[in-house]
């Protein structure tokens, strides 16, 4: 936006009587100047100079690129100062209200930012910042409250909850000391002496044995010596508040009249009728939980008991409705192709071609008649002198012979003048090799003892079966087999009347690479894997028409630390080839073998598949859980 064009966009402004103008008008906002009372009459504004109007205006103008630039409050500061050189004009002052606006709306989006990030420090500043250039701004306000409502919780809500619910059962509160025992007495006087020794006021009820009982124990705390004491006594104990307990015999009778059994809703979402009502008779078989009332509509059990079996119960439960570990394995399937061709050693003349020399100069001369008699007319040669006119011949480049682009040897004279011609020989130095690497990443998240499937390849028709209908009703066509049959399509008909229908059978075979994976968490915090590989592939020949399959397998298990790979190799193709070319006997001879030509062929293709477990969901730490004591009646 330039200057211009933000100069008419806050004239607009101005004009369309927008908050700013009422902002402006409203006597709620108009502030005092110079120690003037509200209520008086504003004073005739001063007459800026023209140095002060050319100056504002720069003020301005520079104040409208700030504004462009996000600067908000480096364009409030200037919009102000242009105020103040040129009070008479309005959209100085208008000019000063937009910017305090943005500037508020962008301090308040950095404070919601701030709050998201969870940084309450930082939006609480940034609030307080935008509250001080407009502390009048209901969005500000708005936002101070929503970031006071997170920060500090509604304690209404908390009590109104806690004003409808049942306070808990009252706890002892024994001392913390260690305490010796040495008692000989009746059962009654050691159970007060015990619990006095801790702080606790005992009230014994009519069925406690007052038999005598020696109770001998050292150095043991309130806990210890309470499970010694019921032991010895046969007794319980019920708290009626922090430092007061009633004892009776520990009897199915007592417990179920002096126990204080805690009602609690378990919330089981997700399991089916059968895993609900499985969960009940744990409850009930296991913890000996007397009161259990299951609501499969609502997946939620609602039981009774005391707050150590609600506890046991609890924490056995949360750990068989955790779930399972998980896994992720990361497998990396990696395919090699080699392929080398090296042809090196010479190849000698393969034939070689005998010839009279009279017979090959006569069939030359005569194949090339009229070039001879152009050179005996233009007197180059002699008539006499057939070497000299065979010589000009294949020097004009006009005849060519086999005989001459090899050489050849001369023997013999006159009439039986012969010369043998070698074949081509070749000095070979040729290397072709290439080398290809096709990488597939893969990763699967698997669940403990959970079987997952990775499959890279195609599906492959193959027909396993046919069926040929025998009947010899033949199709029927409207003008054919039905009324209508005319001599020239009898042909037609016959051909299908004879031709039997048959319906081909097919079968989808997975080709190429399937592999299987379970891995299993142990305790240790190793991974073990039961891993099945295979590797289909066509053999290129078929039996009846139909194709012969190559299958490479490979099953079994492996345990491994978390983090570290297994690796499968398998050679997929390995082919070598050798061939020498040369004079019979002569390339046979040791150590000549790398002299003639030599031609060696290599290709083969190698699959490695790198599977690397991490455990990511580890339930079960190394050893074993600690034991849980549960107290069931009539123990």
């Amino acid at each position: 936006m330039t200057a211009r064009g933000h100069i008419a966009w806050v004239l607009a402004c101005v004009l369309c009587g927008g908050c700013v103008l009422h902002a402006q008008q409203s006597p709620a906002t108009t502030q005092s100047t110079a120690g003037q009372k509200p209520d008086d009459a504003p004073p005739a504004k001063k007459k800026a100079s023209r140095r002060d109007r050319k100056h504002a205006l720069d003020l301005y103008l520079e104040a409208g690129r700030l504004f462009e630039s996000e600067k908000f409050a480096e364009a409030q500061q200037k919009y102000e100062q242009a105020a103040a050189l040129d009070p008479g004009n309005t959209d100085y002052a208008a000019a000063v209200e937009v910017a305090k606006s943005h500037r508020v709306t962008q301090l308040v989006q950095q404070a919601a930012k701030d709050r998201l990030r969870g940084d309450s420090t930082a939006a609480v500043t940034a609030l307080r910042q935008a509250r001080a250039v407009d502390p009048q701004s209901a969005l500000v306000a708005q936002h101070m409250y929503e970031l006071s409502r997170d920060t500090a919780p509604e304690e209404q809500g908390i009590y109104s909850e806690a004003g409808r619910g049942l306070g808990p059962a009252p706890e002892l509160e024994p001392t913390e000391r260690v305490k010796s025992f040495h008692i000989h007495a009746d059962a009654g006087q050691v159970i007060q002496q015990v619990y006095r020794a801790f702080g606790i006021e005992p009230t014994l009820d009519s069925s406690v044995n007052r038999r005598q009982v020696r109770f001998d124990i050292d150095y043991a705390n309130y806990v210890n010596a309470m499970h010694a004491l019921d032991m010895v006594t046969d007794t319980f104990s019920v708290a009626l508040d922090p430092h007061r307990a009633l004892v009776a015999r520990d009897s199915p009778t007592n417990r179920r009249e002096f126990e204080r059994l805690e009602m609690e809703t378990v919330y089981l979402p997700g399991l089916s009728a059968q895993e609900l009502q499985d969960v009940g008779n744990l409850a009930r078989t296991v913890f000996g939980v007397p009161h259990i009332a299951l609501s499969q509509t609502t997946s939620t059990m609602t039981l009774r008991a005391t707050r150590d079996t609600e506890d046991a119960f609890n924490k056995t439960l949360r750990t068989l409705l955790d779930g399972k570990s998980q896994v992720m394995l990361n497998v990396r399937v990696i395919q090699l192709a080699h392929s080398q061709g090296m042809n090196t050693g010479i190849t000698p003349p393969q034939q070689l071609t005998a010839f009279n020399v009279y017979s090959e100069e006569q069939q030359i001369l005569k194949a090339n008649q009229s070039l001879v008699d152009e050179i005996i007319s233009s007197g180059l040669a002699s008539p006499n002198d057939p070497l000299a006119i065979l010589g000009i011949l294949i020097a004009s480049g006009q005849v060519s012979s086999s005989l001459f682009q090899n050489g050849f040897v001369l023997f013999g004279g006159g009439l039986t003048l012969s010369g043998l011609s070698p074949g081509p020989a070749k000095l070979n130095l040729a290397l072709n090799s290439s080398k290809s690497r096709q990488l597939d990443d893969i990763q699967l998240r698997l669940g403990d003892d959970e079987d997952g499937t990775f499959r890279s390849g195609f599906r492959y028709p193959i027909e396993t079966s046919s069926y040929s209908s025998l009947s010899n009703n033949g199709i029927n066509i409207p003008g054919l087999t039905l009324p209508g049959t005319s001599s020239s399509l009898s042909s037609l008909l016959s051909s299908l009347t004879s031709a039997a229908q048959s319906i081909p059978q097919i079968q989808y075979q997975d080709l190429g690479l399937t592999l299987k994976a379970r891995p299993r968490v142990m305790r240790s915090g190793n991974v073990a894997l039961t891993l099945d590989y295979k590797l289909t592939a066509l053999a290129g020949s078929s039996i009846n028409g139909m194709p012969v399959l190559n299958n490479r397998a490979y099953s079994g298990v492996v345990q491994v630390k978390d983090g570290a790979a297994v690796v499968l190799a398998s050679e997929l193709s390995e082919q070598e080839s050798r061939a020498i070319s040369g004079v019979p006997g002569l390339s046979e001879i040791p150590g000549m073998n790398d002299v003639t030509n030599k031609t060696n062929q290599k290709d083969y293709a190698t699959l490695i598949i790198v599977i690397t477990p991490h455990v990511i969901r580890g339930l079960q730490s190394a050893g074993h859980t600690p034991m849980m004591r549960v107290d069931r009646a009539g123990n």
